[in-house]
């Protein structure tokens, strides 16, 4: 099934709560304070696409795909990316809220999240390569059998990773939150 291609859109406080947004391949749209909070963005294509102030929580989102997409101060609570296309999946996260967010068994290399809370979020076998953490708060996130290899955790807090579990190489952590690696060890640091 082919859907409608809809470019260079501009979308501004729409409620698709009640009336979701049309199946369709959107373009270099953006939308600002909209609200999807319970909605069905199922099968829905977004590329080169940007949402700015938008409402994500409780979202259905199976199959949808997101290509170089970028989320700035939005609230994505319980979003289940995990669900979502992951071919060609790449997007970029600017002051959000994604507690309790899924991204269980996808390969995001590259992702910047910048300035989150991604509390209770599921990282578990992800590979998250090269990924950036900024001023985020994690804490309680679940890395588990995940890949982290190169990622930047320095200015990150509340990071509890187990280095047993999970991939690690050249990972760079602050040495405030080095201790985070050591929790699962059962030793104490005085």
């Amino acid at each position: 099934m082919t859907l409608p291609l809809i470019n260079d859109q501009r979308f501004l406080d729409n409620n698709y709560s009640k009336n979701h947004l049309p199946k369709a391949e959107y373009d270099n749209c953006t939308f600002k304070s909209c609200n999807f909070s319970d909605s069905y963005i199922s099968n829905i294509i977004f590329i080169e696409c940007t949402f700015i102030d938008c409402n994500f929580s409780m979202v259905k989102s199976k199959n949808t795909v997101f290509n170089n997409v970028s989320f700035d101060n939005c609230k994505l609570l319980g979003f289940p990316f995990h669900e979502c296309n992951a071919l060609l999946m790449a997007f970029q996260f600017k002051t959000c809220q994604l507690n309790l967010a899924s991204f269980f068994n996808l390969k995001i290399r590259e992702t910047t999240f910048d300035n989150c809370r991604l509390e209770k979020t599921d990282f578990s076998n992800s590979d998250l390569t090269a990924s950036i953490f900024r001023n985020c708060d994690l804490s309680h996130t679940i890395f588990d059998n995940s890949t982290i290899e190169k990622v930047d955790f320095r200015t990150s807090r509340n990071v509890f990773i187990n280095p047993e579990n999970n991939k690690i190489k050249q990972a760079s952590f602050s040495k405030e939150n080095a201790l985070g690696l050591l929790k699962y060890f059962d030793i104490k640091i005085t």
